[in-house]
């Protein structure tokens, strides 16, 4: 079911920088009632809670932390929009014959995946409680929106590791979906390409602003779109996966960083 921005109720991890910051300001400018805006240091939420106007609660959040999340869960009981963005990619390109690899792994599962199942977890008895209450209206309910990557589509030979987490929080996606639509709770998933965000900064491609890729995120949640291709280059990558994963896999294999130009020739189409 669709949901309105205006009115709604926002959680929104990893806000203080990037796509997270970047949505926090969509979701005012879209009439949300209140954002919490979650960082590892309240300090860094400073700027979002000014320009909220009383609008941006900060919430000093770890999200590998367990009973930091419920603390939060338990703060932000109102919560009718739930945005997992916080999100790593570790280190300098690297394969998975390097030492670190497992290390990297591990961190980015746990921050990637991970982190947002137990967000998730915490937050249902609120959203499911969001979604009871819309019984009977064709809009309103519960949402969770889970920002992932198109390097879920395939594995870049560059980002295995990150890949790989983002793979897997793809896969929780559909299970978390599954386990919440009984109760009028939406699970969305976005998969962007390259943002123009600090993360992103050294990646060789064209990026698109994180602004656009916010408003494109919440336009998905009014749709109700379970599959948010919100730029360009995740149409048309998302486009491939959703006809032919066996093509896009060897296309990404065989181009490594450079845009697959076989993908990007085709018109994209909604997903």
């Amino acid at each position: 079911m669709s949901q309105s921005i205006a009115g709604s109720v926002a959680f929104v991890t990893g806000a203080n920088r990037g796509i997270g910051a970047a949505l926090t300001r969509a979701l005012l400018e879209r009439g949300a009632a209140k954002v919490y805006a979650a960082g590892r240091q309240l300090p860094s939420l400073d700027a979002l809670v000014a320009e909220g106007a009383g609008r941006v609660v900060a919430v000093a959040l770890d999200v590998t932390d367990p009973d930091a999340v419920k603390a939060a869960a338990a703060l932000a009981s109102d919560t009718t929009l739930l945005i997992n963005n916080a999100g790593v990619a570790k280190g300098e390109p690297r394969t998975l014959g390097d030492e670190t690899s497992a290390s990297d792994l591990r961190q980015e599962l746990e921050v990637n995946a991970v982190a947002p199942h137990i967000i998730t977890h915490a937050f249902s008895p609120a959203l499911i409680a969001a979604g009871t209450r819309s019984e009977g209206r064709t809009a309103g309910g519960a949402t969770v929106v889970n920002i992932g990557s198109a390097v879920a589509f395939a594995n870049f030979p560059q980002a295995p590791t990150y890949s790989a987490s983002k793979a897997a929080l793809h896969s929780l996606t559909q299970a978390w979906r599954r386990t919440l639509a009984p109760h009028r709770v939406d699970v969305l998933e976005v998969y962007p390409g390259p943002v123009d965000t600090d993360m992103a900064r050294e990646i060789p491609m064209d990026k698109t602003p994180a602004p656009v890729v916010a408003h494109a995120i919440l336009d998905g949640v009014e749709h109700a779109t379970q599959d948010i291709l919100p730029d360009v280059i995740a149409q048309s990558l998302g486009t491939e996966y959703f006809r032919a994963p066996k093509r896009l896999e060897q296309q990404i294999s065989a181009q490594v960083w450079e845009t697959p130009a076989t993908v990007l020739q085709e018109e994209p189409v909604a997903v």
